[in-house]
């Protein structure tokens, strides 16, 4: 007697993932392929203990499975972790801090030369404050400035101004003369890290203990070699800022005033990248070159096969093994035998942006003038004079972007592919500017447009021309003018990545302050002060200027819809937005017609790029239960 063995095909369903589904088709298959093996599908039953088990389990394991897939997408990530993973894949380094940037005025005395109407400041006292000069606040804010300080100079974008400090109390002749210079600080107070490094590793990581850092000032070995900072490993060359002097450029150096600072292209093997690890630790990553050989040794040139010339390599028997690559300096060098230190600058958000006036004492200050020749008591004096102050608020400090944030910005920098031709290119590349050199928070592109002359009511658009509109938070978030060395970083920034032919303007975008009256009914039963508070609720949330881009028009629609869907509404009575302009209650000033902006229930901003902002939303927003 011989037996025949068929393979039976069972019908197995993939589609039902859930619990309930999952326990359906397992009776299902257990009563078509097991009717005589198991045929008691009672809810207390050990079998049916078992089916449930296994659907819970195949519940919970595709739970995480879709969890898992979704979380490597970036546009449906929800964990902070797996973004940032994520946008640095794309080559967007999501920012820990934002600095914040302060107009400083910084004071020094020098006495008085001549007499009569020939009397003058002696400039020869004028001192030359070494870039590095920090001052602080009185919440202990510091605030650094790189380029030197020269009160001896003066020009049209950095001027000196000259003001009487004493008088002779006889002559009434000026005995001392005040000079003055309003610079530029940012942010950031300074964190010095050291690492010590034996043998070389090959792409060596160093994590930073702080988690709230703005910059990488500066990496140096104890060998004294400078280590740069690049966007890739590959990349060779950066980008030097040396001092514009004599020494470095003769030609530029009578341009010193206005421009402290050159950059200047150089090769370099002693390269580094920055990246943010799961942990929201920074990380420095080092090259792969482990080697001391030259790379011309680890992996010969094969324009030098069959040369007979006695410097090149022969290569009559040489065969390249492709690992030997990773010993190269192609991905830059690996440190070895030597102590790193690691000077960066770490933030501390909104608090940053300290007001008016807080700016009082100088914390690091160093001379580039030395006053030989000079008398010393009159120069230590002149010394002891310095004071600082700032005449307006810090701006632009922030703290970690939010997981919106660096969602949406990933997103935008990959499409960008590093170069600005459209509109949203120069909008995502100027919110991709590192904090260092300050932060916008709205930003809008438009084509360059000036007035006809020969036709008032029409206007001519340069092809080649942009305007860039932005704007910048304050401490308390609420929109400000961005301050003119922002603009003047984002033109620099923005350069490399621009057409030759294109050429940049930045502009202010209008702020229009707005506020929100409404009345609604509520239904019977439902407490009035309970709908009340939740309806002023959901218009704050409705208009956190989070959820607002310049030119972006207020559908009234919107509002009325989420009202609507509040429990305990019954109907809207009523919905007016109104414009407040009023300077002295801290408004833009901006004078605005709502009414004649609304068309079709649709409030429209200005032609010229605009913004609506409620500003002060537990005053701006005001509603009332009615009833009939």
């Amino acid at each position: 007697m011989s037996y025949v063995n068929e393979k039976i095909s069972k019908d197995v369903k993939y589609i039902g993932k859930d619990f309930p589904t999952l326990r359906k088709n397992l009776i299902n298959f257990a009563k078509t392929y097991y009717p005589t093996t198991f045929n008691d599908f009672n809810e207390s039953s050990p079998g049916m203990m078992f089916l449930e088990t296994t659907a819970y389990v195949g519940d919970v394991l595709s739970f995480y499975l879709d969890k898992q897939f979704k979380e490597s997408l970036l546009p449906y990530a929800s964990e902070r972790k797996n973004i940032t993973l994520l946008a640095q894949a794309l080559g967007y380094k999501p920012k820990q801090a934002v600095a914040s940037l302060v107009d400083v005025d910084v004071y020094q005395t020098v006495p008085s030369i001549g007499a009569g109407k020939f009397n003058t400041p002696d400039f020869k006292y004028a001192l030359v404050i070494n870039g590095g000069m920090r001052v602080k606040s009185g919440n202990d804010t510091s605030f650094k400035r790189d380029a030197p300080i020269d009160f001896s100079m003066s020009g049209s974008s950095n001027s000196t101004e000259v003001s009487v400090f004493t008088t002779d109390e006889t002559t009434g002749e000026p005995t001392f003369y005040l000079l003055k210079k309003r610079v530029s600080f940012q942010s950031g107070n300074s964190v010095t890290q050291t690492f010590t490094v034996s043998s070389p590793q090959a792409y060596l990581q160093l994590a930073l203990n702080r988690t709230n850092i703005i910059s990488i000032d500066r990496v140096t070995d104890s060998d004294g070699n400078e280590w740069s900072e690049v966007p890739f490993l590959a990349q060779d060359t950066v980008a030097k800022r040396i001092t514009n002097n004599q020494y470095n450029d003769p030609e530029f150096t009578q341009y010193n005033t206005e421009t402290p600072y050159l950059l200047k292209l150089k090769k370099t093997s002693k390269r580094f990248t920055s990246k943010i690890r799961e942990d929201g630790k920074m990380i420095l990553e080092f090259g792969s070159g482990t080697s001391t050989r030259p790379d011309e040794e680890i992996v010969p040139n094969p324009l030098n096969a069959g040369s007979l010339l006695p410097t090149a390599t022969a290569m009559s028997n040489t065969f390249i093994d492709p690992s030997n690559f990773m010993f190269t300096k192609a991905y830059g060098e690996a440190p070895s035998n030597t102590i790193l230190t690691v000077e960066y600058s770490i933030g501390s958000g909104v608090r940053d942006n300290v007001a008016s006036s807080e700016i009082n004492s100088i914390d690091f200050i160093e001379y580039i003038s030395e006053g030989t020749g000079l008398d010393k008591v009159l120069y230590n004096s002149t010394k002891n004079s310095v004071a600082a102050t700032n005449p307006a608020p810090a701006q632009g400090g922030r703290g970690a972007e939010t997981v919106d944030e660096i969602r949406n910005n990933a997103l935008a920098f990959f499409n960008a592919q590093g170069r600005v031709v459209s509109k949203d290119d120069y909008m995502i590349r100027t919110l991709t500017m590192p904090a260092t050199y300050g932060s916008v928070a709205k930003v809008y592109a438009t084509q360059d447009e000036k007035l006809n002359i020969t036709s008032a009511n029409s206007r001519i658009r340069n092809p080649f021309a942009v305007s860039l509109y932005t704007l910048s938070y304050n401490d308390s978030k609420q929109l400000t003018l961005t301050n003119p060395a922002t603009k003047e970083n984002i033109k620099e920034y923005l350069s490399p990545y621009r057409l030759l032919t294109d050429s940049i303007t930045i502009k202010n975008a209008y702020i229009i302050n707005i506020g929100i009256d409404f009345e609604i009914m509520s239904l019977p039963g439902f407490n009035s002060n309970d709908v009340l508070l939740e309806s002023i609720s959901r218009v704050k949330t409705m208009f956190n200027i989070d959820r607002w881009q310049i030119n972006q028009p207020i559908i009234k629609a919107d509002l009325y819809t989420e009202l609507a869907s509040i429990k305990g509404v019954q109907s809207i009575m009523k919905v007016e937005i109104f414009n407040l302009h009023d300077a002295q209650s801290g408004y833009s000033g901006n004078i605005y017609d709502v009414s004649q902006a609304t068309r079709n229930e649709v409030v429209y901003p200005s032609l010229d790029p605009s913004i609506f902002e409620v500003k002060y939303p537990n005053s701006n927003i005001k509603g009332r239960v009615v009833n009939l």
